[in-house]
């Protein structure tokens, strides 16, 4: 098994935090089907992930979020792009250098490219 730990501090403030954990799960619910399962805290905060070859908990505070999991045999192989993945969603939701949401712009629409269509195959 490959354990996974990805620390990221930030200055959202706990309840902007909160909801970026929130959205996080609900993310990786739709596109990697994990169960996930939220413990509010007074002070922190936990969100259970789980699949079939991963399992993990993200811990979310006022100031960071801290993620460990073990990944199984097989994702194990692909734990430095998963990485990578997982700093990539943290940080598009929650950039390191944010300061409180209050004092922040109002964030940019994402404009995503079309999807493409399916190709089709001629027998």
């Amino acid at each position: 098994m490959a354990d996974l730990h990805i620390l990221r501090e930030h200055a959202l403030g706990f309840a902007r935090a909160r909801a970026v954990a929130l959205h996080w799960a609900e993310q990786v619910e739709k596109e990697f089907g994990m169960a996930c399962t939220y413990e509010e805290g007074t002070s922190a905060d936990t969100l259970h992930f789980k699949r079939s070859g991963v399992q993990g908990a993200l811990q979310v505070t006022k100031d960071k979020f801290e993620l460990d999991a073990k990944l199984g045999f097989l994702l194990g192989a692909f734990k430095d792009r998963i990485e990578t993945e997982i700093v990539k969603m943290l940080d598009g939701m929650a950039p390191a250098d944010a300061t409180d949401a209050s004092a922040q712009p109002a964030a940019k629409p994402v404009v995503k490219p079309a999807a493409k269509k399916p190709v089709s195959r001629k027998k």
